[in-house]
């Protein structure tokens, strides 16, 4: 099966991290560019183990005339461990055109009907259909956060995605159809991924009733590098991290 890759938007341009006054905005020097410069992050998570006084941030300069910040963060250089993506859409996108391509083993039954599926008080991220014409729901989770070796979502309490997976879970128990969920880590130095029991007890709860229930938990490695990041391979999923 083919590989599946997304393409980063150029140019990149180098900068440092300095602060992160709020949730969605950074401050950086930037070489050639005078004072501290404003970026636009889009991951809300902690990411405090990424974002530290130096780090090497990958900037993209922002278009459009109603942009407050000039830039935008792709990626941040985790120390020792190389690059690890920002874009919270990405993960979603790689998906996307793996479907697309029936380039995931894990899911090859299965053809995607669309995506953003909605059902009840929830967006899912894709709907499939397999020859029978079952249905499966899938919903992706991008991961940043890896600590010796494992990697761990959430890193930031989430009420949303712990709904989520309890949906998926109740979907499964009707008996009407199939549900997976597959955490996309957005680098390439982990070897399995777990619930962060410590961050989220709730959702680690979740995700561990899921399971029972018969939502199949997948993982994916990224290869990401400064042109484009890359769908590698599977990783285990566990249950939970105290």
């Amino acid at each position: 099966m083919r590989t599946t890759r997304i393409q980063l938007p150029t140019p990149l341009v180098e900068g440092r991290f300095l602060e992160r006054p709020n949730r969605f905005l950074i401050r950086c020097g930037v070489s050639g560019h005078d004072g501290v410069q404003e970026v636009h992050l889009a991951d809300p998570g902690r990411l405090k183990e990424l974002l530290l006084p130096g780090a090497r941030v990958m900037l993209h300069p922002a278009t459009g005339r109603r942009r407050r910040t000039r830039w935008t963060a792709v990626l941040v250089e985790s120390q020792g461990s190389g690059w690890v993506g920002l874009r919270t859409t990405l993960p979603n996108d790689l998906i996307g055109e793996a479907l697309r391509a029936r380039a995931l083993e894990e899911l090859s039954d299965w053809s995607l009907v669309r995506a953003e599926w909605t059902h009840g008080r929830s967006r899912f991220d894709f709907l499939l259909e397999d020859g029978d014409s079952r249905q499966l729901a899938l919903e992706v989770k991008g991961v940043s956060l890896v600590v010796d070796g494992v990697a761990r979502f959430p890193d930031a309490v989430s009420a949303r995605a712990a709904r989520h997976v309890r949906e998926l879970a109740a979907l499964v128990r009707e008996g009407t159809m199939d549900a997976a969920v597959l955490f996309v880590l957005q680098r390439d130095d982990a070897d399995s991924v777990e619930a962060a029991g410590h961050i989220d007890p709730d959702f680690a709860e979740a995700l561990g009733e899921a399971k029972e229930a018969g939502v199949r938990l997948l993982g994916r490695r990224c290869r990401v590098s400064l042109g484009r990041v890359e769908l590698g391979g599977s990783v285990p999923v566990g249950r939970e991290l105290s």
